[in-house]
Order: C-alpha cells, then structure tokens, then sequence
C-alpha cells in the first residue's frame, strides 16, 4: 500500500492501516515532525484504548488499556535512545512477548531487536499538508 492523504484524513488512515497490519509490532520510521505521532495517536484511537494518546519522548513508553484496565498497545519513542542495550533494560523483550499492539518510532535505533515480521510504515512530507505513507509488510 502506497498512497498520499491529507493530515485532516488521518482518522481513516488509521482505520485503514489497523485493517491491513498483518502484526502487532508495528514501525514508524520518518522525518522529525513528518506526523509519526499523529498517527500513532489515531491508531490508539481506533484500536479502543481509553484516553488520548501523547508522545513518550521522554519516557520512552507510554501504556494504554481498554475499558477493563488491559494494556492493549504500547508506544515506543526513541529517539533518545543511546543504543539498543537501554531498550533492553527498559525490558523492551518483556513488551514483545505481550499481546498487546507496539507502535515504534525510530525503531532504526534497535533494529537488531525487532522481530522479522514487524509491519514497517514509511511516512514522507509532501507539503505542508499531505503526507506519503507507504506500509511494508513481511
């Protein structure tokens, strides 16, 4: 799937991509403000989670549950990131054997953890308001 969309489409961007992901580790990968996040905030939206989504840049994760207090999808940033070890000691592989959806920017920074079948979306500024997204699946 390849295909431009304005930033006023992005909640039916997401429910689209939700529909086509064929995993639940899905990565982010784009320019600094090309709407990684944006996007991630609608896709934590569409799955059902209570609550808005924010950036985790600073904590590297944040959590979000459903209705019942589950945690469903787990958003990862990190950009902050110094090398792949502080996502091990963070027990990034203790997330990646939960059920539950991770959603990865920057995931250049640990690619050697991600597993082979993670979902990659690669977003691109167009202008100001339109963006390119591609998704490669496995």
């Amino acid at each position: 799937m390849k295909r431009e969309f304005k930033l006023n489409e992005i909640d039916s961007v997401a429910k689209e991509l939700i529909d086509r992901f064929t995993d639940k580790v899905v990565c982010f990968y784009g320019d600094m403000g090309v709407g990684k996040t944006t996007l991630i905030k609608a896709l934590v939206k569409e799955i059902g989670a209570v609550g808005n989504a924010n950036s985790p840049t600073f904590g590297l994760v944040n959590e979000y549950s459903n209705l019942n207090d589950e945690p469903i999808a787990y958003h990862f940033d990190f950009y902050r990131l110094n090398d792949e070890m502080e996502a091990l000691d963070m027990g990034f592989e203790d997330y990646l054997n939960s059920d539950a959806w991770m959603f990865i920017e920057w995931p250049e920074k640990i690619k050697s953890l991600l597993p082979s079948d993670a979902v990659g979306v690669f977003l691109q500024f167009v202008d100001e308001n339109t963006r390119s997204i591609e998704l490669n699946i496995s």
